[in-house]
């Protein structure tokens, strides 16, 4: 026990990417197995390999229909996956926050810890139980909720109706967006009893578990003394979540309210609903109720943006997260007002954490870019719709034009590298910084560039 917690302790980055690289290749040998297809015959590595990182990685991309290709069995171990992956994924990066936290207040005195105030570095099986505790009562809540609409609302069988329901309401939660209909859920698109609980459980696993944490105990908090007191990070987390939402949803209605591929024939209320679903499924979870391939070339590039920046930290969704986000634009806009020092809500930031949302965010437009120029040298396929698949996998989104199946089996191994690194990159890369970060004893002499 004291080697493995070693282990963890001096490389916990090295030990999450082997951990879920291990569960991808499981996850592809289970696939591949000829009871996980309908059609009883093995399915090809590439294949396998491409659908068990896009499910652990909760991303969504497929290059096979899910509903008619894979077997129960195969569903099956779909859904185990993307239920170990959401799961793995809040949990580590939870942990790895305890950890940064807790390295950095016994070495440095430093206090990262203000930014995860709600987690503890003693708060370890705290962590895991309600990590476990909201996703149950989640999954459960939206899965009944859309069991019931299914059965009643379009006849379903109670068997059909449960399938589909906690089928959609797994991979909602966990930001996955898998579905068991090959066109999604666009024919469901006007009917709210099924788009608005899928958008809350992606909603609630994107913010991330120290976000609901703190939630849940200062509403308790609130109860007895009438205050509250969120830390910097849930309030950052809340309000640019708010902004981005809504920002998507005006700027979708009035991009696509008069497309007649999308929003142009439902009602205004309708447009409305669709609007802020498609808002709420660009940050990361991957489903969509209008037609992703007949979006205008605005829209893309629109959902590009909300897919890069993506959810919360330490939550089922990917990207380089709305805190990094968030932290750039105060960085921005402190530059430009000439002022000494970056602050935000009452509290400044502190240099290491400007120096770490930049990184996150140039490497995250590198590997984006990078893939993307892999992609289009051995395809013919449209800029923008390789631009998107390269960002949607990179954001984990799961959002498609429809050409997925389309690359070449080098072009889908790229898109498997990207979904894993995108998931993965941003929790180990500054979960490494932070550990790195040392006191240096000395100063050099200060000079500036010319910039611009």
């Amino acid at each position: 026990m004291a080697a493995r917690h070693a282990l963890f302790t001096a490389h916990p980055a090295r030990t999450v990417v082997m951990a879920f690289a291990a569960v991808v290749v499981i996850g592809a040998v289970l696939l591949a197995l000829p009871l996980a297809s309908e059609a009883d015959t093995s399915t090809d590595f590439v294949t396998a390999l491409f659908t068990s990182t896009s499910a652990v990685c909760v991303t969504g991309l497929a290059v096979v229909d899910t509903g008619t290709y894979w077997s129960d069995f195969g569903e099956g171990a779909i859904l185990t996956l993307i239920q170990v992956g959401g799961f793995g994924i809040m949990t580590m990066a939870s942990l790895l926050a305890l950890l940064v936290s807790g390295k950095l207040r016994l070495k440095l005195q430093l206090t990262a810890q203000a930014e995860t105030k709600s987690l503890g570095i003693g708060d370890v099986r705290r962590v895991l139980l309600g990590v476990a505790g909201t996703t149950i009562a989640v999954e459960a809540a939206v899965g009944a909720t859309l069991s019931l609409r299914l059965r009643y609302g379009y006849g379903l069988s109670i068997g059909d109706a449960m399938h589909h329901g906690y089928f959609h309401a797994v991979s909602a939660f966990n930001n996955a967006g898998f579905g068991l209909h090959g066109d999604s859920l666009t024919r469901y698109a006007d009917d709210p009893w099924i788009t608005l609980p899928i958008a809350a459980a992606v909603i609630l696993g994107g913010i991330g578990f120290p976000v609901l944490l703190e939630l849940l105990r200062h509403r308790n908090r609130h109860r007895t003394t009438g205050r509250r007191n969120w830390t910097l990070h849930t309030r950052l987390t809340l309000i640019t979540t708010a902004v981005l939402l809504a920002a998507g949803t005006l700027l979708t209605c009035l991009l696509e309210w008069t497309n007649p591929g999308t929003l142009g024939p439902h009602t205004v209320p309708d447009k409305l609903l669709n609007g802020f679903f498609h808002s709420a499924m660009a940050r990361t979870a991957g489903f969509n109720a209008i037609d992703i391939g007949a979006l205008q070339p605005s829209t893309l590039l629109m959902t590009c943006v909300l897919m890069f920046i993506g959810g919360g930290s330490a939550g089922t969704a990917g990207g380089i997260k709305v805190t990094t986000f968030a932290v750039l634009l105060v960085a921005i806009t402190a530059e430009v007002r000439g002022e000494p020092h970056s602050s935000v809500l009452g509290r400044r930031l502190a240099p290491h954490v400007l120096r770490q949302a930049l990184t996150v965010a140039l490497m995250g437009v590198a590997l984006a870019m990078t893939a993307t120029l892999a992609l289009l040298s051995m395809t013919s396929l449209p800029f923008e719709a390789v631009l998107f698949e390269a960002v949607s996998a990179f954001g984990t989104v799961g959002l498609s034009t429809g050409i997925t199946a389309d690359f070449p089996e080098a072009g889908q191994l790229i898109l498997v590298l990207l979904m894993f690194v995108g998931r993965l990159g941003p929790i180990t890369l500054v979960s490494a910084l932070a550990l790195r970060e040392r006191t240096r004893r000395y100063e050099l002499p200060e000079e500036r560039p010319v910039i611009g």
